[in-house]
């Protein structure tokens, strides 16, 4: 697997290079949409933990208001904004990630970068997620996305870091795009993205 974990940053750097180039167009387009709708900052920025729990800044495009009680602002489904929805639903609000990809930060595959905060909350089998760097898209998103509870998201994050090599890796690209086309597996239950993760046994 190390051998491959060479290859794969290679194809990393070829493939998100590319990607980053010919959805510069796209992206700017967005970002004016965004501007307009939203105003500035067009990118969220937040930290998140990488590959050995090393913390590194993710940018993707806005797509909700900022949290604003006295406008009925509160929940992520209530300051989705219409652009927003169809940006998560198409995944575009991604395409900023290719930077992270490109830098070393993330993969093109790998399991999804979560908060910081859960880093405490995982258990020892869960927290091997970060063996390998987080992705742009993983096994867990083609296996529900956000429809799936997190002990499945994270038995499938875990299942990768085992079973990772090239041919599984252009697996989940090509599930990853089927499922983009279908939209399916955007939201949980109930929620406009995914309910937060608490810790083992607590939610």
């Amino acid at each position: 697997m190390k051998q491959y974990d060479v290859v794969k940053r290679g194809i990393d750097v070829l493939v998100g290079g590319l990607a980053l180039i010919i959805s510069a167009p796209v992206q700017a387009a967005i970002a004016v949409l965004i501007r307009r709708e939203l105003g500035s900052p067009v990118l969220f920025r937040q930290p998140r933990p990488g590959k050995d729990g090393e913390v590194f800044e993710l940018a993707k495009f806005r797509t909700m208001h900022a949290p604003d009680p006295d406008r009925g602002l509160v929940t992520d489904e209530q300051r989705m904004t219409r652009l927003g929805s169809l940006l998560r639903s198409t995944s575009l609000d991604e395409l900023p990630t290719l930077w992270s990809v490109v830098k070393g930060d993330m993969s093109l595959v790998g399991p999804r970068p979560l908060l910081v905060q859960y880093l405490d909350r995982y258990t020892p089998e869960q927290a091997r997620r970060h063996e390998v760097r987080p992705g742009v898209t993983g096994l867990a998103q083609v296996s529900g996305r956000n429809a799936i509870s997190w002990s499945e998201k994270f038995a499938k994050d875990v299942e990768y870091v085992d079973r990772r090599s090239l041919r599984l890796d252009v697996w989940i690209a090509w599930r990853t795009i089927s499922q983009v086309v279908r939209r399916d597996g955007i939201s949980a239950d109930g929620e406009a993205t995914m309910h937060e993760f608490i810790g083992e046994g607590r939610g």
